[in-house]
């Protein structure tokens, strides 16, 4: 018995959920504009952790302690060191208190 073999293995491709913050949503705009926006964004979320979990909550205020460290001064003219230091942390912070969405209901077997 032959098979047909091809060149290209069908690709299997699963349908993911892809959660939005507002680093992902904001490429292309200014680094210090796109970092007060994650920054308020974390600030609205630690607001809402309950005081229990704190090793959440303690991750969450180191990043916010970082990104006031590096908006000071001028903010329109930032000095290259500040910049890289500013997408580093972005990309850190990038999935902080981040939760995957519920899952929609499947079937019952």
């Amino acid at each position: 018995m032959r098979t047909a073999k091809t060149s290209h293995p069908a690709k299997h491709t699963r349908a993911t959920s892809r959660v939005e913050n507002t680093t992902d949503a904001t490429r292309g705009e200014p680094l210090a504009t796109r970092a007060l926006k994650r920054k308020a964004e974390l600030e609205a979320i630690l607001e809402a952790i309950p005081a229990d979990r704190v090793n959440e909550r303690n991750e969450i205020e180191t990043a916010l302690a970082t990104v006031n460290g590096l908006l000071t001064g001028d903010v329109e003219h930032l000095a290259h060191t500040t910049g890289e230091e500013l997408s580093r942390w972005l990309e850190h912070s990038k999935h902080l208190a981040e939760r995957a969405p519920k899952a929609r209901g499947r079937a019952k077997h």
